[in-house]
C-alpha cells in the first residue's frame, strides 16, 4: 500500500479521452479531481487516451483508443454514420473493455468524465456500460456535456447503436455539474435520479500556500465560515483587542458565522504585556468563542503542534480573509492597510488620525465609543455593499474542492462502496 492511502477510502479511477498537459475544462476538472482524491488519502488512478503524466503522485495509465482523435475510432464512427456498419465499433468497444477491466481489477469506483454522455467515443461508451453490468466496479457517469442539448445535433445519433448515449443504465450513477444540467439530463434520460456535484477551485494550489497554512485552515474548518476577519498586529492594549473580542460576540448573536485570526504575539519581556494577554483570554472564555477568536501563536494543533506564524503565512491569511479589522485606540501609521489596500481587501478601522489620513473614504470607520452591536451592523452593512467580497466568501463556501469533496462527493461514495 503506498504512502498516504488509507484501506478505509474507496479506490477511484478517473477516466477521460484526454489529460493535461491537453488544454482543456474537463482535462483541469480531471487534474483537479484526483490530486483532490489523493490528498485525502485514497488510491488515485487515471486513464486517458492522451495527454501526458502531470503528476508522479498517483499512476497515470495511457491506452489511445480511449481518445477521442484515434484514427481508429474516428474510422469506425464513419462507417457506423455513413454505411451502417457498426462491426468495427464493436470490436474496438471490446478491446477497450478489455483493457479497462484488467487495470480496474482493484478499483471500487470509476468516474467517466462526459465519455458516457459525449458522441466522441461510442466504443469506449458501449465498454463503458458493458462494465457496468460485468465488472465489480461501480461507475459513475460524471456529465459534463450531452450532444442531444443542441438542436444542429447528427441525426445518426437517434439510431443503434448511438442512441445509448441518451439513455440512462440502471447500474450507473450519474453527476452532473449544475442544476441547470441535472434538468436537461433528467428530461432527455426520462429519470431525474441525477445527483448534482459542481466544479470547483482548489486556493491550496490556486495561492500556494505553506503546508501549516493548509493544515490550520482545514483544522479550524475555515473554508465554510460566512465572514473570515484579520488582525494582523501584536498584542499590546492600544489595539484594543478586547473590542475585537465583543464585536465578534455580536456577531455572533446576529447569525454571523464568523472568525477572527489575530496573527501576533504578547511580548514574553513584558508583565503588562503577559497579564493583557491572560485578560483576553479570559474575555474570551467568558464570552464562549474560544472556537472562534483564533490566536495564532496560541493554537495548538491535533498531535500537539504548536503554530509560529511567518511573514509567508500572513500573505495567506491576507488572501483567505473576507476583511481585516483594527479597533486600536492609538497607532504611529498603520502598515497593515497598505498590505491589506495591495490585496483588495475591504479594511474597517477606528476613527484615529493616522487611519484617517492613511485610508480617507475608502474605508469605513467606527466610533471607539460605539457598542460592538452597533460595529457589527456597520460592518455586515458595509461588505454587503462590497460586491467582490461577496463572491468571493460565495467561492471560498460553495466552491472550493475540499467542501465539495465532504460535504457531496465523499458521502456518494461511500453509498457505492456500501459503507
Amino acid at each position: 500500500m503506498k504512502r498516504g492511502i488509507r484501506r478505509d477510502k474507496p479506490s477511484i479511477a478517473i477516466l477521460h479521452y484526454s489529460v493535461p498537459p491537453v488544454i482543456g475544462g474537463v482535462e483541469e476538472v480531471v487534474r483537479q479531481h484526483a490530486n483532490l482524491f489523493y490528498r485525502y488519502h485514497h488510491r488515485v488512478v487515471v486513464i486517458a487516451g492522451e495527454g501526458g503524466e502531470f503528476s508522479r503522485r498517483y499512476e497515470i495509465s495511457f491506452n489511445p483508443l480511449i481518445s477521442s482523435k484515434n484514427r481508429a475510432i474516428i474510422e469506425a464512427h464513419r462507417l457506423s454514420a455513413e454505411d451502417g456498419n457498426h462491426d468495427k465499433i464493436f470490436r474496438l468497444s471490446s478491446r477497450i473493455f478489455n483493457f479497462l477491466r484488467e487495470h480496474l481489477r482493484h478499483i471500487d469506483i470509476l468516474i467517466a468524465h462526459n465519455v458516457v454522455s459525449m458522441h466522441f467515443n461510442l466504443p469506449l461508451t458501449l465498454a463503458i456500460l458493458r462494465l457496468a453490468e460485468e465488472s465489480p466496479v461501480r461507475v459513475i457517469s460524471w456529465n459534463h456535456d450531452s450532444p442531444y442539448f443542441y438542436p444542429d445535433y447528427p441525426s445518426y445519433l437517434d439510431e443503434e447503436p448511438w442512441k445509448v448515449l441518451k439513455k440512462a443504465h440502471p447500474k450507473i450513477t450519474y453527476v452532473a455539474i449544475t442544476e441547470a444540467r441535472k434538468r436537461w439530463f433528467a428530461k432527455l434520460y426520462g429519470n431525474d435520479s441525477i445527483h448534482v456535484i459542481t466544479n470547483g477551485v482548489d486556493p491550496v494550489e490556486f495561492f500556494g500556500f505553506t503546508p501549516l497554512t493548509v493544515r490550520i485552515m482545514k483544522e479550524l474548518n475555515l473554508f465554510s465560515v460566512d465572514l473570515l476577519v484579520l488582525q494582523p498586529f501584536r498584542m499590546v492594549r492600544r489595539k484594543n483587542i478586547e473590542l475585537s473580542i465583543r464585536v465578534l460576540r455580536a456577531l455572533k448573536d446576529m447569525g454571523v458565522k464568523a472568525k477572527f485570526i489575530l496573527t501576533g504575539k504578547y511580548d514574553p519581556h513584558s508583565e503588562d504585556s503577559r497579564k493583557y494577554h491572560r485578560e483576553l483570554l479570559s474575555l474570551i472564555r467568558e464570552l464562549k468563542l474560544t472556537r472562534d477568536f483564533i490566536i495564532l501563536t496560541d493554537l495548538k494543533l491535533a498531535g500537539g503542534h504548536r503554530v509560529v506564524p511567518s511573514r509567508e503565512m500572513l500573505k495567506d491569511f491576507y488572501q483567505i480573509s473576507d476583511m481585516v479589522f483594527f479597533p486600536s485606540r492609538q497607532e504611529g501609521f498603520g502598515l497593515p492597510l497598505l498590505e491589506a489596500g495591495l490585496l483588495k481587501l475591504p479594511i474597517v478601522c477606528s476613527d484615529i488620525s493616522p487611519f484617517r489620513e492613511i485610508g480617507q473614504e475608502d474605508v469605513m470607520y467606527f466610533g471607539l465609543d460605539d457598542p460592538p452591536e452597533d460595529i457589527a451592523r456597520k460592518i455586515m452593512q458595509f461588505l454587503s455593499s462590497f460586491a467582490p467580497g461577496r463572491m468571493f466568501r460565495k467561492v471560498m463556501r460553495e466552491y472550493v474542492l475540499d467542501n465539495i469533496y465532504r460535504e457531496k462527493m465523499l458521502p456518494l461514495f461511500n453509498i457505492l462502496n456500501g459503507d
